[in-house]
């Protein structure tokens, strides 16, 4: 997955929905960004709870998520 840090014309994050999710199999997460930060989500539950990272943090775990 490819990001770049963006917000919504109306200032609300736009959500990216992880490629290993699918409509017909499971879901997974959902990462918004914006220059400052990297929100998670789990997809399934979009109004639950949400992690907000630093660029430098979210950099530091990709290795360990696509198991590289």
């Amino acid at each position: 997955m490819t990001l770049k840090p963006f917000a919504g014309a109306d200032g609300e994050l736009e959500w990216i929905k992880s490629s290993y999710s699918s409509d017909d199999g499971p879901s997974c997460v959902e990462v918004a960004t914006t220059p400052a930060t990297i929100h998670v989500r789990d997809s399934k539950k979009p109004t639950g709870p949400r992690l907000t990272l630093a660029p430098a943090t979210w950099a530091t775990f990709l290795p360990y998520a696509s198991g590289h």
